[in-house]
């Protein structure tokens, strides 16, 4: 009996050990674009990381723009990318070709963490916006698994945020947009983040949505959860409108402003689906709050039916967020 308690002592020691080094970061490569670290730019440090690497790699990005597309492979897990603000260092470039690579930012891999970075297309942002025939043009795709972002800002004006597929999460960011600017059929947390509208600012007289949530089947579980967030900006939309037949979207626990259209909600090419969408607005406040007048689809959930969503066990089960590296002092 002594025996085998030492070894399941010993057992569990070397799990605890696990679990600790988890959060640390194995390397460190510097990006800094007048010559003073490692690389000159964010894609050459990306492709200097061995193919299928076992440990996080801190990719520590000076501040600066940074005028170029950014790739992450899928068989490039563990990098976290780590700016000096998002007021300081940014990611710029304008593109609206081949909608599934023009982001300016994509990302495949799994296990993948930013903080403190701003994403830009700059596409529909030139000559301020005006005088120009918008087209999608994406900030950032984020197709792989298990991905955080932290303190990031993503800008653009017609699809921003192709938040494509797996699980995400959202903390302390800002996202800006006019047209279906956050839009995908990923299963993500938005906590704490601001949602600005800026059709106002462009082109009023847009259609326009915050999100287009493209959840296709009753087993998938996609959706997008917005909790503790501000929705604010220019001009009028709806909160979101179906791309697929099981559109999922949360609001919980936000302030809204005068921005949301009455209705709130739009069936778009899914009319005659919408007891199957899944659109909960609860204990929100502000202007844009008031459900009397939105869709009578709107569904009503308790307290237990939002616990399910509003719960990082939504898109943690396994607790991979807790695994995430930790911030370094950056001077």
């Amino acid at each position: 009996m002594q025996r085998l308690s030492s070894s399941l002592l010993a057992c569990m020691l070397l799990l605890l050990a696990s679990v600790c080094k988890a959060n640390e970061v194995a390397n460190t490569i510097f990006v800094d674009k007048s010559g003073k670290g490692n690389f000159t730019a964010i894609q050459k440090a990306i492709d200097s990381i061995p193919q299928n690497n076992t440990e996080w790699i801190r990719i520590q990005i000076s501040a600066d723009k940074y005028s170029e597309k950014v790739v992450i492979p899928a068989n490039k897990p563990f990098i976290f990318l780590e700016g000096a603000g998002r007021n300081n260092t940014s990611i710029e470039y304008g593109d609206d070709q081949d909608l599934p690579t023009s982001a300016t930012f994509i990302s495949y891999a799994d296990n993948i963490k930013a903080e403190g970075i701003t994403i830009k297309n700059t596409y529909n942002l030139q000559n301020g916006g005006q005088n120009i025939t918008m087209k999608r043009a994406t900030a950032i795709r984020i197709q792989g698994d298990k991905s955080a972002f932290y303190d990031c800002a993503f800008v653009g004006i017609q699809d921003t945020f192709f938040d494509d597929k797996g699980s995400h999460y959202f903390k302390n960011c800002y996202i800006e947009g006019a047209i279906d600017f956050i839009y995908g059929s990923a299963q993500s947390i938005y906590e704490e983040c601001v949602i600005s509208l800026n059709v106002g600012k462009y082109d009023p007289g847009l259609p326009s949505s915050i999100t287009a949530q493209k959840k296709a089947e009753p087993e998938d579980p996609s959706g997008f959860v917005f909790k503790n967030c501000e929705i604010t900006g220019t001009g009028k939309a709806h909160l979101g409108r179906a791309w697929g037949p099981y559109s999922t979207v949360i609001i919980y626990n936000s302030t809204i402003s005068d921005i949301i259209l009455p209705q709130g909600w739009n069936a778009w090419h899914f009319v005659g689906h919408e007891e199957n969408f899944t659109y909960v607005e609860a204990n929100n406040t502000g202007a844009g709050a008031d459900t009397s007048r939105r869709v009578p689809w709107l569904k009503k959930f308790d307290a237990s039916e939002l616990s399910k969503f509003v719960d990082l066990s939504y898109i943690d089960r396994d607790g991979w967020i807790e695994k995430l590296p930790t911030t370094s002092l950056i001077t």
